[in-house]
């Protein structure tokens, strides 16, 4: 039987890459992390969505141990914001985004490698995607490619893997995607992408302002945007 664990932050990615795991495999588990994130509102999302797509849930709460500048984890940093999809891409240049926490993707892969294995799966599926234009350099796939080849040399065997189904997909592609999974849309709609951690979003944090950019580009209006407009 294929298995799949699939690393559910709660975003927009990550609800697809689960839903897209739901037809490319038997059996699907999901794992999410509260490491002292500012938007753990997020982690609300990962339980609706969980739930909605009827998978196994797991939230592993991470010492506080990952430190940076990021806001997203340090409270003395601000959020930056946009006007503007055009403003935010003129800003960030080839820059390394501001909400980058160093070393997370790798401490989660190798954390959810250790879960994964608990349950003699031995594929994990992850919503990174290095089109997203936030230069983060552990959402590209020479740092996926380096991730599941050290998981493999650590753990002695060679068949470990890391699957990236929105990898080279702009965000508008991995909407058009959604829109031919059952229930993918639905579960958007209780989807946390923003930074902020706020409800309905902020609309200005880089996360909300490629989000719409991409539902834009897509001529689909967010079914977050839509469910929020009656509150």
């Amino acid at each position: 039987m294929s298995k799949a664990m699939v690393v559910l932050s709660g975003g927009q990615d990550s609800t697809i890459c689960l839903y897209w795991a739901l037809i490319n495999y038997k059996e699907v588990k999901a794992i999410s992390f509260n490491y002292g994130q500012k938007h753990n509102i997020e982690l609300d999302s990962a339980k609706k969505i969980a739930k909605m797509a009827n998978v196994e849930h797991t939230i592993i709460n991470v010492p506080d141990i990952l430190k940076s500048r990021s806001p997203l984890t340090n409270k003395n940093e601000q959020l930056e914001e946009y006007k503007n999809y055009e403003q935010m891409d003129k800003i960030i240049g080839d820059r390394v985004e501001l909400t980058f926490v160093p070393m997370r993707n790798a401490f989660f892969l190798t954390l959810s490698a250790n879960i994964a294995l608990s349950y003699d799966i031995k594929t994990l599926v992850t919503g990174v995607c290095q089109q997203d234009n936030a230069n983060y350099p552990d959402c590209r796939e020479t740092f996926i490619a380096s991730q599941e080849n050290t998981i493999n040399f650590a753990l002695g065997i060679y068949d470990f893997k890391i699957e990236t189904p929105l990898m080279l997909l702009s965000k508008k592609d991995s909407i058009m995607l959604a829109t031919k999974i059952k229930g993918c849309m639905d579960a958007l709609a209780y989807s946390h992408t923003c930074y902020a951690g706020v409800y309905p979003p902020c609309g200005k944090c880089h996360a909300c302002v490629l989000r719409a950019q991409g539902f834009k580009e897509a001529g689909i209006e967010d079914p977050l945007i839509v469910r929020s407009k009656n509150v």
